[in-house]
């Protein structure tokens, strides 16, 4: 990995986006899709295409397709891929940060919930990224010297917590390293809904796109999709029907708290992707109703917190660890489920 290039995302929340659109000719004679984009999209290996095509990135008419299939006149030919388009210019935004730590190698941010790391698609505005262009100056760029100032890892939009920032170069290629090599330390707490059976336990299996939902990730126990990840967790408390947990990643995988839990058969409270946003335990009245309606009101995003995150400082290769507060919501929703479990 070169010191220009980022570890996979961590926790990041992917999305697909259409990079190209392409209407065949009415003249147009039966030609492989993979060669007909060969012609039409300059700079693409067949390799890359290939991959596109496997991976149903490329649709006609709004079908995926196989390399075979032959584009026949007046056929929509889409590209999508799970970034947006090159902008071309992100805009510095002067938006309050929550800085945790700060030296002249690394900043440990602590993100609130609904704020997304990095402009993207819906997405333009009101980023880390943004408020990070406004505060600090000359921040490596990461991937490839795309606009990616200072990121080493991501986590999701409505995910709350620690998140880690390169300032230089050298942080940049050092602390992703750890995160690519997974070294680095990070607890998360979340409120599952239900009980797991063991107060103690690890969950394995391949998190992959989910076959019939692409923005959702899938856990695929077979390995047969996917990529390798493994969650580590043990029960805080209990209350009645939801859970607190505390969660230790030993990879860094898409979704992966949220995957392996809906897997496991707990899906995170509030969660509205994976199906936590509703009544999953309990009675079935109009008090308890009422109850959790308001506690998801209070908390309308799944219960998640990056609680911790500890990793090597690159140029003293000291140790530093972090802690970080529950947020607002997260502690009042956990209040509420504990006086109801005692009543």
């Amino acid at each position: 990995m070169s010191e220009n290039q980022l570890p996979p995302n961590e926790d990041e929340e992917e999305e697909y986006y259409e990079h190209h659109r392409i209407l065949a000719d009415k003249g147009q004679t039966l030609m492989r899709i993979d060669h007909y984009l060969k012609h039409h999209l300059s700079g693409v290996t067949r390799t890359k295409l290939q991959n596109a095509i496997e991976t149903e990135s490329v649709k006609v008419n709004d079908k995926p397709v196989k390399s075979s299939y032959k584009v026949k006149p007046f056929d929509i030919i889409t590209v999508a891929m799970p970034h947006p388009p090159r902008v071309t210019e992100i805009l510095a935004e002067n938006i309050p940060l929550s800085i945790t730590y700060e030296d002249s190698e690394v900043l440990v941010l602590n993100k609130p919930a609904g704020m997304v790391v990095h402009p993207a698609y819906g997405n333009w505005n009101g980023t880390v990224v943004n408020a990070l262009l406004y505060h600090f100056e000359n921040l490596p760029t990461g991937r490839n010297g795309e606009a990616r100032p200072g990121l080493i890892h991501r986590i999701d939009k409505d995910t709350s917590g620690l998140l880690v920032i390169a300032k230089t170069e050298y942080a940049m290629a050092h602390v992703a390293r750890q995160f690519f090599e997974h070294t680095t330390e990070r607890t998360y707490y979340a409120i599952i809904w239900g009980i797991p059976k063991e107060e103690k336990g690890t969950i394995v299996g391949h998190i992959g796109r989910s076959a019939r939902d692409r923005k959702v990730m899938a856990v695929y126990t077979d390995g047969s999709q996917g990529k390798h990840a493994v969650t580590h967790y043990e029960v805080l408390a209990t209350y009645k029907y939801v859970t607190l947990i505390k969660c230790k990643l030993e990879t860094g995988r898409t979704h992966q708290i949220r995957a392996h839990f809906q897997f496991l058969g707990h899906p995170l409270f509030g969660d509205p992707v994976y199906g936590g946003d509703k009544i999953l335990r309990g009675t079935t009245s109009g008090s308890y109703r009422a109850f959790v309606d308001n506690c998801l009101q209070i908390m309308p995003r799944q219960a998640l917190h990056a609680k911790s995150l500890g990793f090597v400082h690159p140029r003293t290769k000291q140790w530093l660890q972090f802690e970080s507060e529950l947020p607002e919501d997260f502690t009042t929703v956990l209040e509420k489920w504990d006086k109801y479990a005692n009543q």
